[in-house]
C-alpha cells in the first residue's frame, strides 16, 4: 500500500478562466515537476481524478445551478441568467467545458476521500481542489463547484465520518463554512487574514455555527502585515485545542500559498517557514487522533512561480515523510521552468532573511491577534 497518493492528470489544468486570470493551474505542473526532479514522487503515487457525477455534486449544489454551469460552458446561458449565478463576473467569467473541468476538481477530491476511508492510503494530496468559496447555488470568488463542500458532505453520507476541515488560506473558507454552519459531526477552522479589507469580508470570530452545530466553527481573522511567528502562534494553539476537543475520524486541510508576503492579492507577512510547519503538525495530528487519515487540496495562491510549488511541494513531502526540502532547489527544476517565468525563480527552499523591510507595527499586530485568538478559542477554554 502507498500511504500516501498524490491527485493529478494533466486534464485539470483545463480549469482556466482566460489568460489573464489570476487563478492559474500551471501551478499544478510547478509543483508536480519540482517533486519529480527532487525524485521525490513515483508514477506508483500519482492516482488521475475521476469527474464527480451530478448525483453527487447535488450533495451540496442546487440542480439549476448545476444546469447553469453545464449551460455556460456550452455558451447557451443567458447573460441575465449568469449573473444571478454568480457566472460570467470578472471573478469567475465563464470558460468553454467549465462543468467538465470543474466536476473533475470535485471528483479529485472524491477519489481522494475513497482511498483514505477504504485503507488505500493513509494520505491523500489533492492539489487541484480547495475551491472553498462556491455555494449550493452560485459561483463565487473563482470558484464554481466546492470540492471541498461536497468531499465532506460525501465523507459524512458514506462513512459516516467526523470531520475536522481545517483552512488556512488567507481568505476566509465562507462556502465550506456555511454549508456546515448547523451540522455538529462537521468542524471547521479558518485561520485567515480579517475580513476588512479582502474578500469575502466574513470570518468573524463571533460566527460560531448554528442550531445544533452552534459551537463547531472557529474562526482567526489574524490582522494584516501578520508574520510567521504571530500565524504560528495562532494555527498551533487552535488546531490542537479545537482537535482535542472534536476529535474527529478524519481531518481535511485546505491549504492555500496566499498568506505569503509575495502573493498579489492579500496583505499578511508570512514567508516558506510557515509552509513548512502547516503540514508537520497536520500530519502529526492526524495520526494522533485519526489514524493517520488526513485528506488535503490546494486552493488559492496567486504567485505561481516563487511561492506556490515551494509551499505545496512541503506538504507531499511531510505525507511521506521526505526531509530532503531545504537548502538548494534543484537546477533542472529551476532551468526548465525560468525561461518560461516572467520572474526570477528561486533557487532554494527557504526565503531570503530580507524579503521585506521590518513591519513596523509588530507589537500591536502581535498583541491583537493573541487578543483574537483568545475570542476565538474563549469557548472551549472557558471550559477547562
Amino acid at each position: 500500500m502507498n500511504r500516501s497518493v498524490f491527485l493529478y492528470s494533466n486534464d485539470l489544468l483545463n480549469y482556466r478562466f482566460n489568460a489573464d486570470h489570476p487563478f492559474n493551474q500551471v501551478r499544478l505542473k510547478l509543483t508536480l515537476d519540482l517533486l519529480k526532479s527532487l525524485g521525490a514522487i513515483n508514477d506508483e503515487q500519482i492516482i488521475p481524478p475521476r469527474a464527480a457525477s451530478d448525483e453527487e455534486l447535488l450533495l451540496i449544489h442546487d440542480p439549476g445551478y448545476i444546469q447553469a454551469v453545464k449551460l455556460a460552458g456550452k455558451g447557451e446561458l443567458a447573460e441575465d441568467k449568469a449573473e444571478n449565478y454568480g457566472l460570467g463576473t470578472e471573478d469567475t467569467p465563464i470558460f468553454p467545458q467549465m462543468h467538465e473541468a470543474s466536476s473533475l476538481l470535485v471528483g479529485g477530491a472524491l477519489t481522494a476521500v475513497d482511498y483514505v476511508m477504504e485503507g488505500k492510503a493513509d494520505h491523500a494530496l489533492h492539489l487541484g481542489g480547495g475551491l472553498h468559496h462556491g455555494f449550493r447555488g452560485k459561483a463565487s470568488g473563482f470558484c464554481i463547484y466546492n470540492d471541498s463542500s461536497v468531499a465532506i458532505k460525501y465523507l459524512r453520507e458514506k462513512y459516516n465520518a467526523r470531520v475536522l476541515y481545517v483552512d488556512t488560506d488567507a481568505h476566509h473558507g465562507d462556502g465550506v463554512q456555511w454549508a456546515f454552519y448547523d451540522d455538529p459531526d462537521v468542524c471547521t477552522l479558518s485561520i485567515h487574514e480579517t475580513g476588512r479589507y479582502l474578500f469575502p469580508g466574513t470570518g468573524n470570530v463571533n460566527e460560531r455555527g448554528h442550531s445544533h452545530g452552534y459551537g463547531y466553527s472557529f474562526n482567526i481573522p489574524v490582522d494584516a502585515f501578520t508574520e510567521d511567528e504571530s500565524w504560528l502562534n495562532a494555527y498551533r494553539a487552535s488546531f490542537k485545542e479545537v482537535v482535542e476537543f472534536f476529535k474527529p475520524d478524519v481531518i481535511f486541510t485546505q491549504n492555500g500559498a496566499d498568506a505569503h508576503y509575495l502573493d498579489p492579492l492579500t496583505h499578511l507577512s508570512a514567508t516558506m517557514r510557515i509552509y513548512k510547519e502547516i503540514p508537520k503538525l497536520a500530519h502529526e495530528l492526524a495520526h494522533q487522533y485519526c489514524n493517520g487519515k488526513w485528506i488535503a487540496v490546494g486552493g488559492g495562491g496567486y504567485d505561481l512561480w516563487r511561492v506556490v510549488p515551494r509551499a505545496w511541494a512541503h506538504i507531499w513531502m511531510e505525507m511521506t515523510e521526505n526531509s530532503n526540502c531545504c537548502g538548494a532547489l534543484p537546477d533542472e527544476w529551476v532551468k526548465e521552468w525560468q525561461e518560461k517565468a516572467p520572474v526570477p525563480l528561486p533557487t532554494a527552499w527557504e526565503d531570503p532573511a530580507n524579503l521585506y523591510a521590518p513591519i513596523p507595527r509588530k507589537s500591536e499586530i502581535t498583541e491583537k491577534n493573541l487578543n483574537t485568538l483568545e475570542k476565538a478559542l474563549y469557548p472551549l477554554r472557558s471550559r477547562a
